[in-house]
């Protein structure tokens, strides 16, 4: 382990506490993890492609918009570290693309990003992947609980051709279910990597069978 990941993670303990478990440092631990993984599966092992991958997993989440008062990102912190651990300029400007890029926001109006790198794509499939299946679920509702949303709500629909500003909105009322439909259905098919692409299958079944089950239960019917 470089020094720089290590006061990565010192980082994203010391600025991540105190958040809803959605999207604590264990979080981010997770990412990093996540990418290594596919990293390996995708057959990355150049220690310097190693290291933009496991710096931009650790810190993406640092300044997420909906932590924020202004519901802005905020980058500060992380230019900041990363100006502070030694880094090549050109590897500081990547983890700065690869967080500022990858969020779902960015695509929720179906632009493609044209310069997707292989690095890129292996941090927002491990990002989106810890979105989806059984942790995708338990963090859903952490979220929700911690906004008040209420679980489900009948008169509440999904919002399709969501924009970049509704999506971020933190004033429209929306329900936890609705967030399924609304973004973690979908991001199976938005993984980018051959190896994103095979563990999505398995966390996205358990998705549709838990809410299958969520409206039985709903509903009385189970």
């Amino acid at each position: 382990m470089t020094a720089a990941v290590r006061c990565a993670e010192e980082l994203v303990e010391r600025e991540m506490s105190g958040r809803d478990a959605s999207h604590d440092a264990a979080h981010a631990l997770r990412v990093r993890d996540l990418a290594l993984s596919l990293a390996a599966e995708q057959g990355v092992s150049s220690p310097d492609r190693l290291l933009i991958v496991e710096l931009a997993a650790l810190l993406h989440d640092i300044g997420d918009y909906k932590y924020t008062k202004d519901n802005a990102e905020d980058m500060s912190i992380v230019k900041r570290f990363l100006g502070e651990v030694g880094l090549e300029e050109g590897q500081k400007e990547e983890i700065v693309a690869i967080i500022t890029g990858m969020g779902f926001k960015n695509e929720v109006s179906k632009k493609l990003n044209a310069e997707t790198t292989l690095e890129f794509a292996i941090v927002q499939d491990a990002d989106r992947l810890d979105a989806i299946g059984a942790i995708g679920v338990a963090r859903c509702f952490t979220y929700g609980g911690s906004k008040n949303s209420a679980l489900h709500d009948p008169n509440v629909l999904p919002r399709d051709n969501l924009s970049k500003e509704k999506y971020m909105s933190k004033e429209e009322k929306q329900t936890s279910i609705n967030h399924f439909h609304e973004k973690l259905f979908k991001l199976k098919d938005m993984m980018k990597t051959e190896a994103g692409k095979k563990r999505a299958e398995k966390r996205h079944k358990f998705m549709e069978t838990f809410v299958a089950e969520f409206y039985e239960e709903w509903s009385g019917r189970a």
